[in-house]
């Protein structure tokens, strides 16, 4: 039975945002529904605003049908305008990507989104004037490129109350000041050997360099003004044993030989002042040869979310037959398990070695972001609770001086340096999320919600390229509102996406809190651990449940999984065998959640995070609602089944 909803006599209004206008709209658009080849759907208005794409169907004025975790910005028929990936537009059967002026227009509108959602409007019942309107200001709205100042954020913070602000002092870390920076360095009791400096107020160093940043205690200002803040080790974090993770942006590989000469000097002097054998040792690891190219990543990508954005299911099935191949060639999980490989290179090297480890890249914003969060996820505890975990991103990414702006491409400028570095952060941290579920105080959901909102730009903290650029925005004399300089919102303040009900789905249930032991017990148990990591590891006999291989099933998975382990194992350019001893021997003793967690990287361990990617095909759902509901329905079965064991047993002894 096809069910098409006649088109709408009553009007729906579309619910705008402080600073939020309505440039064009459309009636009597047909949405279709992607479920099946039918042609069901429904009849609405498509509206364009500064802010968003909407579709107004007669559903959207009742609140009957409210999902229980719902968005209060961007409902499930909105697309933000930074949101849309691509737009076709059908003629005579035929798909055509649509950019820029357009000749003729098309009878059916398909919006690819960044979110992975793929949305169908049929055109051919709408006046052909209002058909115009829309497809080009669509088109010209989201896909033409734009000046910093005309993104919503800067409309939303100069019309909206100005009461935000406040938010987030309390549990997320803005590293915005000196006193945060020295707390960071108390709470990892990295004050012995590192300093928060203050070189750059006013930005006289760099404009990529934050505000404040911590650098070891022997560097002096002059050097750290000599190059802009280049070749300078800029800390991330210590480890409890006193080693530190520090990163470093490179000097630019074409110059002339004298200025190489004296850069050269220049850095072996900075490598001497951190590096002091025996007691202090350097690691130096430089990220642009040992990881893939931004460029290697973008391409992965590209390639990977192609399988996800299926606008029907003729196409979802065609594709279900190669889906292992084609995923495997996309090359997106080799690139998850190489960066999860390098994390744990530099966590064993800080861990067993206590050995510094300083990454290098050309400007220390891309891969090193990555790296540094993920060993930070790894070794340190504090990073997996939600504000823990919101101060690494506000650390390392925000005030760290990633390029959002230019990765995200939110301007459309230029598609050459986009690249989804900060999505690579969070399908690696899903990956350590899937695997110990009690580590982390947040769920998968909290990581889906956090990669849809790079893309929302009511928040300021994905829309700038650093903190210079922010703080010169945020104080244009032209952006004064009527109550003073205007307050963008942090993303970290869930409540303006989500009332109490919703957050809840952000919070793990099955959290490990941490047990709070006396000092005396605290500190032996510390050192006991140190001491088993520090020694030469003899191979602990694998457990039952985690060891590499076990001997009965040896030459079988060995064959299976041969070459994909001796890529591995192969892959690194030093013996491998302390890797793997240190790797095999943590995951041979049972986990401790607070403590160190190593990813599980080999053969298929390395998952697609399906909520995020399959959330929006029905083919792929479950019916019934997945693992929770399939465990609950087997214990009633059990039940059942025990209940008429017992029946039987008690006809059984009437009987005799």
């Amino acid at each position: 039975e096809i069910h098409i909803k006649e088109p709408i006599e009553k009007e729906v209004n579309p619910r705008l945002l402080p600073g939020e206008l309505l440039l064009c709209e459309a009636s009597t658009v047909y949405k279709y529904m992607q479920e099946d080849g039918s042609n069901r759907g429904a009849y609405g208005k498509l509206v364009c605003t500064n802010f968003k794409i909407s579709f107004l169907d007669d559903d959207s004025a009742s609140d009957d049908n409210e999902p229980e975790f719902k968005n209060k910005i961007v409902g499930e028929n909105d697309i933000t305008l930074q949101c849309v990936d691509q737009i076709y537009g059908v003629y005579d059967e035929k798909k055509k990507l649509l950019t820029g002026q357009l000749r003729k227009y098309p009878e059916r509108l398909i919006i690819y989104c960044k979110d992975l959602r793929v949305f169908n409007f049929c055109l051919r019942y709408t006046k052909e004037e209002e058909v115009k309107r829309i497809v080009s200001g669509i088109v010209h709205h989201s896909q033409t490129p734009k000046l910093l100042k005309r993104l919503f954020l800067f409309s939303y913070a100069s019309a909206a109350p100005n009461n935000t602000g406040k938010y987030g002092r309390n549990q997320t870390v803005m590293f915005d000041t000196l006193e945060d920076w020295r707390d960071e360095l108390e709470r990892t009791k990295g004050n012995v050997k590192y300093k928060a400096v203050i070189t750059n107020e006013g930005y006289r160093v760099s404009e990529k360099l934050p505000l404040y940043f911590v650098v070891p205690i022997c560097i002096s200002e002059e050097s750290i003004l000599k190059y802009e803040g280049r070749a300078i080790p800029i800390w991330c974090w210590s480890c409890h044993n006193g080693a530190a993770l520090l990163k470093m942006s490179a000097f630019p590989k074409e110059q002339d030989d004298s200025t190489s000469q004296m850069q050269k000097a220049f850095l072996d002097g900075i490598y001497k002042t951190i590096s002091k054998p025996p007691y202090e040792l350097l690691k130096v690891d430089d990220l642009s040869s040992s990881l893939p190219s931004l460029q290697d990543i973008q391409t992965a990508y590209t390639r990977f979310k192609q399988l996800f954005l299926i606008d029907n299911s003729t196409d979802f099935w065609a594709t279900d037959v190669k889906w292992f191949s084609l995923l495997e060639s996309t090359n997106w999980l080799e690139i998850i398990r190489r960066v999860l490989k390098k994390a744990i290179e530099v966590a064993e090297c800080l861990e067993r070695q206590h050995t510094n480890v300083l990454l290098i890249e050309e400007t220390a914003t891309d891969l090193c972001c990555v790296i540094s969060s993920l060993v930070q996820v790894m070794m340190d505890s504090y990073s997996r609770t939600k504000s823990g975990f919101q101060s690494l991103i506000q650390k390392e990414w925000v005030i760290g001086g990633h390029s959002f702006l230019d990765r995200c491409n939110h301007l459309r400028k230029s598609e050459k340096e986009e690249a989804p570095v900060f999505l690579l952060l969070l399908n690696c941290v899903w990956q350590l999320v899937q695997q110990y579920p009690p580590a982390f105080e947040f769920t998968e959901t909290y990581l889906t919600v956090l990669s849809d909102s790079l893309y929302v730009p009511v928040f300021s903290t994905f829309f700038f390229n650093s903190q210079h650029q922010r703080d010169t925005s945020t104080s244009g004399e032209s952006l004064k509102t009527q109550s003073g300089p205007f307050r963008f919102l942090t993303v970290w303040d869930w409540s303006v996406q989500f009332d109490p009900k919703a957050q809840a789905f952000l919070n793990n249930s099955f959290y490990a809190e941490k047990p709070k032991p006396d000092k005396s017990q605290r500190k032996t148990t510390r050192f006991k651990h140190q001491r088993q990591l520090s020694l030469p590891l003899t191979q602990a006999k694998p457990s039952t449940k985690r060891g590499f291989f076990r001997e009965e099933t040896d030459h079988l998975i060995k064959n299976i999984l041969g070459r994909r382990i001796g890529k591995f194992i192969n892959s690194s350019d030093e013996p491998p065998n302390n890797l793997r001893e240190f790797y095999d021997s943590w995951h041979s003793k049972p986990v401790d959640y607070h403590g160190l967690l190593l990813p599980r990287i080999d053969g298929p361990e390395i998952k697609v995070w399906a909520q995020r990617y399959l959330r929006w095909i029905p083919e792929a759902q479950l019916h019934g609602g997945g693992t929770i509901a399939i465990t609950a329905k087997i214990l009633d079965l059990m039940e059942e089944v025990q209940s008429l064991q017992v029946k039987i047993e008690e006809e059984h002894s009437q009987a005799v």
